[in-house]
Parts: structure tokens; C-alpha cells; sequence
């Protein structure tokens, strides 16, 4: 039977990570970076695309697991007939090459355990030649090569083109193994001493989480989400990408299968956000200098997502060899969603940088240039129909929110020079275009028969990204028009307690299938009744949302009440960013340091 989405724990470097399964395998890890090519697939396909175990013998399901306080440490251990076993695993922080370190341990009676290692490069297509030297076992294919090796040495067999190792641990024994992956022209990278590794680990993060200044309710699940934030950090550019996985499905057997490992522009106002509310103020300034790298260049090119560097071209092709998870084909590689037009983004860059100026953080040469040539941009497509928030594929259309945020980068264009009138602009076209902006969105968006905005000019539909009108300060929270788009919100994608984006049933996204509730969607419905004066609400939706967490606190982009399972891919940024955000708006005065 295929894991649950939920079944997986994500361990990582900060430049690329691993889900690891409750059976102890670890079934994903793309090499050197989140957007490599995986050497384990399994995730998206089976055992022969690549994974590693390492499990009692006979063992199944771990009889329980959990991340060290404050460390993206793993620890997984199985209850046996013959004792009880435990194995660490982790990614430390690379010098030069990653590492994946798994320490096996013995924490009562004598039990014998088995490593079972199948590396298959390039998304699971190719099986490397495997060699022993030096104590190690050295798989080499193409550009990619791999070193594993244990401390102490265990006997190690190759079969079934795979690597295997069984040996027996008693109370208090340990054996290391750490797999190193290098390009395969370079000469092997240096060994690093896994139980060291294992200590500076948990001491470095359990510093970084020390820096949260949130104490107030549910600070654990803050603090897990805003590690799970960290560990979808590029180290070496602080993009964030937006999941760690590609292609886990919003549909079981559909094909809503989308490639994740990239950095939305999107997420960028509440990731910066939430960064500087908790306190990390170093990660939300590399994010915002990421962000200015990212856009350079006309305004025209201006794209909804980068690369982790801020590469612009991400091909989107598929991978026929690989099942799909639960047979959800395609499986997708890139996306094709970075060449559409998405007014929102404009008025994203220009709220992160407004709210990253407003938080003191210290300008950037030719960043207020740059806003300037945004706006001037801006003011010649803000009346053109695009894909929207939600990357239809479906035709473009005259999006509500998106005219929303094209009123955001307006007003906060005006603000800025309200505030610093030594910065050159046109201050009276800037505000002649904010209030034509919102004159047309209030008369071509809302539904005065209804008493609701709709998700586009003229339509009856409605759309989750409304519930934000009131968050970026469109209308104020107690407007009657506000209140009546919650409510209609509530009333048309609420399903068991969640919301869905939209609906699906209509075909303008231009996909067949339909998907789960979306859980981002849910934290703003929360934000919004919180803002609407219906905290107790807000509240016992938040409760609600945190139980969706799995074992180890994390949340994947989608739920399906239905079923009560995880759907898409996982981690998801989008949806740990909403957990911080609705924490700190609905206990922020109890819990700021």
C-alpha cells in the first residue's frame, strides 16, 4: 500500500531536502539542490525509482516518531519482540557536498535491522555502476556520484541492483551511515564525522528556533512551522521555495500534478511578514534581496516565479517512466504557469517592499527605481485579463483580485511617497490610479444582489483570495460589503469546516477533476473573521486547522475532509506561512516577545 502524503517527514540542508516515511524509507531527495534531479523517487513512483530503508527486520509501520524540540532532527523508532531500535536522521548543514546521515541505535533488547539502498539517478531512470573502495560503496552514472559508508563498518552485499547491509544493535550500540553525493568528476569529498554532525545539528537549530520572539498559544506549531519555512530556504540566495516535492496530486488519480520546487513571487508579502513578525530579521532580508535580484529587468518580463537563484526559464515537461503518487500521472517537471500573466505579482513586489521599507530594513541601490518602472508598467496593463492568483489554464480573465492587488501597488506607491517625499514619482497619477482602480472593482466586482465581490467582473463565482480585501486594506473589516463576502465565501466553498479556493465544477480553470480544500484559504477565512470581529470563530477554525497537522506538524497545500488525508505537495510554504500569520493576528498580543 502506498504511504499517505502524511506519512512523510521532511529532513534537509537548507539547499535541498528528504522525506522520510513512517516504514523508515526515505523515498525523495533530489541532488545537490531542491530542483535537481531526484536519486530517490519512490514518492512518485515505486521501489526500482529509489529510496532508502533502514528498519528492523519484518518491521513495518515505526511505532512512533518525532522531531527533536526545535531541530529538524528526526528520531523514528520501532517496538519489537526482540527490543526497541531508534534511527536519526538528518541532512547537516553542508561545507561543500550534502550529506544524509542515519544513525541507527539500539535502546533495548538485541535487534537486528536491515538497510536497503537502491540509488537510482535522474528521477529514477538510471541505475549506477556500484564499486567498493576504501570501505565505501561508490555508485557512479553520468555526472552523479554517491559514497556510502558506515562507523562502524557492516557487512554490505550488492542484490537486486540495490546495496544492502544487515546487522544487530544491542542497548546502547550505534552504527552511522552517510550517503555523500559529489558531481562524479570531482575527487571525493571530504568524510564528516556523523555523530559530530548529529550534536551541532540540534545545538544550530535549536539556536535558530530560540530566535522566535512568539510565546504566546500553540508556539510549538509556530516554531515547527517556521523551521519547515527554514528548511525551504536556498541557503546560498534565500529564495523560499513554495514545497519540496513536485507533482503530488490535489486529486488522487487526477492530474492536477504541479512541480513546486521554485519560488513564488506570490508568497513573497506574507513570507516577509511573517518572518519580521517572529523576529527573523536576517532570513526576511535575504528573502527581500532575493526578491530584488529576481525582478530585475523591464517590468514587461516580469514573472509569477523564479528559480532559486532567480533563473526565469523552468520548461515544464513530463517523466512517462514514473507512475505517479497513487497513480496520479502526469508527473511533471517544471511549469509551465511561469510564462502567464498575473497582475497580482506587481502588487506583491510592491507590498514586500513597501512593508520591508516600513520595517526599517535598509534600502537596496535602485530599488525605488525599480517600483517606480513597475508602476509605470503597471498603469499601461492593469485594465488586460490574465491567469490570476490561481494559474488557470482555462483562458484569462478580468480576475477581481488581481485588480485588487493592482490597487495595492498604487496605494502603496502613494504611501511610500507620502512618507519619504525626498523619492522622486508621480504622486498625482499614482492616486488618480488607486482610486480608479477601486472605483472599477467596486463597481464591476461586486455582486450588490448578493452583497458579494465575485471571483471575475461579471461572474457569480466566488473565490477564496477575497477574503483578503479587508487584510490589504481594500475595505475596511466592518464594510457591509466585506461581511457579505465572508459570508458568501462561508456558504459556497465551506466543505466539513474548510474552505475550497473555488469551484471547480465550472471548468474556468481549464482543468478536469476536480481537488481538496485549500489550506491556506482556510488560515484567511480565519484572519478575516477575526478582523470582522468574530474571533471565537477565527479561533476554533485555527484549532481545527492545527489538528489537520500530521504527526510531525506539518501540513501539505491541500486536505480532503472526505477522505481525511493530505493532498498536494508537501511541505507547503503557502500553508505553514498562514499558519504563522493567523497565530501571531489571533494571539499576537499574548505571545509577542
Amino acid at each position: 500500500m502506498h504511504p499517505r502524503i502524511e506519512d512523510y517527514a521532511i529532513i534537509g540542508d537548507e539547499q535541498t531536502a528528504a522525506l522520510v516515511a513512517t516504514d523508515g524509507s526515505v523515498d525523495w531527495l533530489c541532488l545537490p539542490r531542491f530542483d535537481s534531479a531526484a536519486c530517490f523517487a519512490k514518492l512518485l513512483g515505486d521501489e526500482d525509482n529509489g529510496h532508502w530503508r533502514i528498519a528492523p527486520v519484518g518491521a513495518e509501520r515505526c511505532t512512533r516518531r518525532a522531531y527533536r524540540p526545535d531541530t529538524l532532527v528526526l528520531d523514528t523508532e520501532w517496538e519489537t519482540a526482540q527490543g526497541t531500535v531508534r534511527v536519526t536522521d538528518l541532512m547537516p548543514q553542508r561545507d561543500r557536498a550534502p550529506d544524509l546521515v542515519r544513525i541507527v541505535e539500539g535502546l533495548s533488547g538485541r535487534v537486528t535491522v536491515r538497510s536497503t539502498l537502491r540509488l537510482r539517478f535522474d528521477y529514477g531512470s538510471v541505475v549506477p555502476w556500484v564499486r567498493r573502495t576504501d570501505g565505501h560503496r561508490v555508485a557512479v552514472a553520468g555526472p552523479d556520484s554517491a559514497w556510502l559508508r558506515s562507523e562502524p563498518e557492516v557487512r554490505t552485499w550488492g542484490e537486486d541492483l540495490g546495496t544492502h547491509s544487515e546487522f544487530t544493535v544491542a542497548a546502547g550500540e550505534k552504527v552511522a551511515f552517510v550517503l555523500t553525493w559529489h558531481p562524479s568528476h570531482e575527487p571525493r569529498p571530504r568524510q564528516i564525522d556523523p555523530y559530530r554532525a548529529l550534536e551541532h545539528s540540534v545545538a544550530d537549530w535549536r539556536s535558530w528556533a530560540a530566535r522566535c520572539r512568539y510565546t504566546g498559544p500553540h508556539r510549538d506549531a509556530v516554531v515547527r512551522s517556521l523551521i519547515t519555512l527554514k528548511a525551504l530556504t536556498y541557503a546560498p540566495t534565500g529564495g523560499i521555495v513554495a514545497a519540496a516535492t513536485t507533482s503530488l496530486p490535489e486529486e488522487p488519480g487526477g492530474v492536477r500534478n504541479w512541480d513546486y520546487r521554485y519560488c513564488w513571487l506570490r508568497d513573497s508579502t506574507l513570507t516577509l511578514g511573517a518572518l519580521l513578525a517572529a523576529g527573523y530579521l536576517d532570513e526576511a532580508e535575504a528573502w527581500r534581496d532575493w526578491l530584488l535580484r529576481a525582478v530585475a529587468g523591464s517590468p514587461s518580463a516580469l514573472q509569477i516565479m523564479y528559480g532559486l537563484a532567480g533563473e526565469r526559464r523552468l520548461p515544464e515537461y513530463e517523466l512517462p517512466w514514473l507512475s505517479g503518487f497513487a497513480g496520479s500521472r502526469p508527473v511533471r517537471i517544471g511549469n509551465a504557469a511561469v510564462d502567464q500573466l498575473q497582475l497580482d505579482v506587481y502588487g506583491e513586489v510592491m507590498d514586500t517592499l513597501s512593508l520591508a521599507r516600513t520595517a526599517g530594513m535598509p534600502d537596496k541601490p535602485q530599488m525605488w527605481e525599480l517600483q517606480r518602472a513597475l508602476m509605470d508598467f503597471l498603469a499601461t496593463v492593469w485594465r488586460e485579463p490574465d491567469e490570476g492568483l490561481w494559474e488557470v489554464r482555462g483562458g484569462r480573465r478580468q480576475f477581481v483580485h488581481s485588480k485588487v492587488m493592482t490597487w495595492v501597488a498604487a496605494d502603496r506607491a502613494v504611501r511610500t511617497l507620502e512618507a519619504h517625499p525626498e523619492l522622486a514619482g508621480d504622486l498625482d497619477a499614482w492616486r488618480a490610479l488607486r482610486d480608479e482602480v477601486h472605483r472599477e472593482v467596486c463597481e464591476r466586482g461586486y455582486d450588490p444582489e448578493r452583497n458579494t465581490f465575485t471571483q471575475y467582473y461579471g461572474s457569480r463565482e466566488l473565490d477564496a483570495a477575497l477574503l483578503l480585501i479587508p487584510r490589504v486594506g481594500f475595505l475596511p473589516p466592518d464594510d457591509p460589503r466585506v461581511l457579505g463576502t465572508i459570508d458568501a465565501v462561508e456558504k459556497e466553498l465551506l466543505q466539513d469546516g474548510l474552505l475550497h479556493r473555488y469551484s471547480t465544477r465550472t471548468g474556468a480553470d481549464g482543468l478536469p477533476g476536480g481537488e481538496g480544500t485549500f489550506l491556506v484559504c482556510s488560515f484567511w477565512l480565519a484572519d478575516a473573521l477575526h478582523l470582522a470581529g468574530r474571533t471565537a470563530e477565527a479561533r476554533e477554525l485555527f484549532e481545527r486547522l492545527l489538528a489537520l497537522t500530521n504527526d510531525v506538524g506539518l501540513l501539505a497545500e491541500e486536505y480532503d475532509p472526505a477522505a481525511g488525508r493530505q493532498l498536494g505537495n508537501f511541505p507547503q510554504a503557502f500553508s505553514h506561512i498562514g499558519l504563522v500569520h493567523t497565530a501571531l493576528a489571533l494571539y499576537g498580543d499574548e505571545g509577542a516577545g
